[in-house]
């Protein structure tokens, strides 16, 4: 079956992409910028079958369905589509609007297609009142609606696995703060579910007829408390947890709350406070028995997330399609680093053992840290959280492995090519201008370590200035290490 994917950078649909792979399927993926997507993260041969191997069933499209524009660029005989688009990551007075263009510009090219089956994995939305993040997932749901297709609708509440954004969120309150005064909504009920499971949902329901023009809720098998779930997670853990819940919490001081411990956006943080106030409860249906899946309790959930964490075979992570104001003018622009207008600190030495340099530079940040000056980085950090930016909580999704996209705590990654051995990363924090920082071993084994920043009018120069003499005690420190020199 030829299958069409969106939302490829996203978390689901990465950790979606190998099992439709593995099943044979033939899957054109839709990104908005090449750059973002590298496929050959799922090239692995399957096993005792003889070719074609899953790269060759995988293409790759540029499409933005904000812009109509590029949708001329879609397949005309896909059998089946997934719409796994959302933008609650971005503002939190803008994704609504966001929400609904893209579904209707999808719906339309859908339309001019020979699709059958579209499924659309939206958010359990059963309460009176909704969130202004439930509420667009089932306008969304509408908007998909057509006679030109089957529509079929996933509604799911907590998704727990490694990388997830209620688990990592979950993961950074019980990890760091081992007695919690918390707001009134850790006591709102919720169904949590297993990525697992959703995967076995999206994958079941392909060419599934009972549940064409369908929306199905599905949870997990129980039903606890945000609270619970926070004991339940420091009990796998074996960690020692008070939490005392107080009524003086406006949704506000929530979100800060969130924000400053946790390594989430504000926006996102202010959507997932509004919506952990409504009750995510599935109501009842077969779908689960009717598919022979069989649903994994929360507790089994935090354990398989930590087996993949520990065997560093996290795939894909909410922090991979973290909306960048700064992508506004694409992913493209920032790959290149700029020559004029700008300042750099460039630094050279000489290898003894490029692999090994190279192997350290692939491992920095996250848990490695920034091996000179790690406290001067951290305490950036936290200047940047301070005035909104994303700090250095996001840490890496794997210690040895990097790829265009990634997150690296205050860094994204525009360019890792081990071949070229260059690595190219952008700040994402608060700045007076925008700024890079290179890695480079050319064929000679000489380390080029380069910062470009691109200052905006007389503030960014007087910040680069400000910072200059920090920036030859930390980088000349780093580039030492890194080359083992010291």
């Amino acid at each position: 079956m030829k299958i069409l994917l969106t939302g490829v950078t996203g978390y689901i649909a990465q950790r979606l992409l190998p099992v439709l792979l593995d099943r044979g399927h033939e899957v054109v993926c839709c990104v908005r910028d090449l750059r973002r997507f590298d496929p050959g993260k799922f090239t692995t041969p399957l096993q005792g079958q003889d070719p074609p191997t899953p790269h060759q069933r995988l293409t790759v499209v540029e499409v933005d369905f904000l812009k109509p524009e590029t949708l001329d660029r879609l397949p005309q005989d896909v059998d089946l589509a997934y719409y796994l688009i959302h933008s609650m990551s971005t503002r939190s007075g803008d994704f609504g609007a966001m929400e609904e263009i893209s579904a209707e510009n999808f719906r339309r090219s859908m339309e001019a297609t020979k699709v059958r089956q579209v499924v659309y994995l939206s958010g359990i939305s059963n309460a009176e009142v909704l969130s202004k993040h439930l509420a667009s997932r089932r306008r969304v749901e509408t908007l998909l609606t057509s006679p030109h297709y089957a529509l079929t609708t996933l509604r799911a509440g907590i998704i727990v696995g490694s990388g997830s954004a209620s688990f990592e969120i979950i993961r950074d309150l019980v990890e760091k703060l081992p007695v919690m005064v918390a707001p009134r909504w850790l006591l709102t009920r919720c169904q949590p579910i297993a990525i697992r499971n959703v995967i076995e949902f999206l994958v079941g329901v392909i060419a599934y007829p009972p549940s064409y023009n369908r929306s199905f809720d599905i949870g997990g098998q129980e039903i606890l408390t945000y609270k619970e779930m926070l004991l339940q997670f420091a009990g796998v853990r074996g960690l020692q947890r008070r939490i005392w819940i107080v009524p003086v919490m406006t949704p506000r001081i929530s979100s800060y709350w969130l924000y400053f411990v946790t390594s989430t956006s504000y926006a996102l943080a202010t959507n997932l406070v509004n919506s952990m106030k409504v009750e995510v409860i599935a109501q009842p249906n077969t779908l689960a028995q009717d598919l022979g899946i069989q649903l994994i309790d929360y507790r089994t959930a935090i354990r398989l997330a930590f087996d993949k964490i520990e065997q560093n075979e996290v795939i894909s992570s909410w922090k991979d399609a973290q909306t960048s104001e700064i992508f506004r003018e694409g992913f493209a622009r920032y790959a290149e680093v700029p020559v004029n207008g700008c300042f750099r600190d460039s630094r050279k030495i000489a290898l003894q053992n490029p692999e090994q340099a190279l192997d350290k530079i692939w491992r920095i940040g996250g848990k490695t840290g920034w091996y000179y000056g790690t406290f001067w980085w951290e305490l950036r950090g936290i200047v940047d959280q301070v005035f909104g930016g994303v700090g250095m909580r996001r840490g890496r999704k794997s210690d040895t492995l990097l790829q265009s996209g990634d997150t690296l705590d205050f860094w994204r990654v525009m360019i890792a090519d081990r071949n070229q051995k260059r690595l190219l990363l952008l700040a994402e924090m608060k700045l007076p201008g925008e700024a890079w920082l290179e890695f480079r071993i050319d064929e000679q084994g000489v380390l080029t370590q380069t910062a470009t920043f691109r200052p905006k009018g007389l503030n960014g120069r007087l910040y680069w200035y400000a910072v200059s003499p920090l920036h030859h005690f930390i980088f000349e420190g780093m580039l030492r290490r890194i080359a083992g020199n010291v």
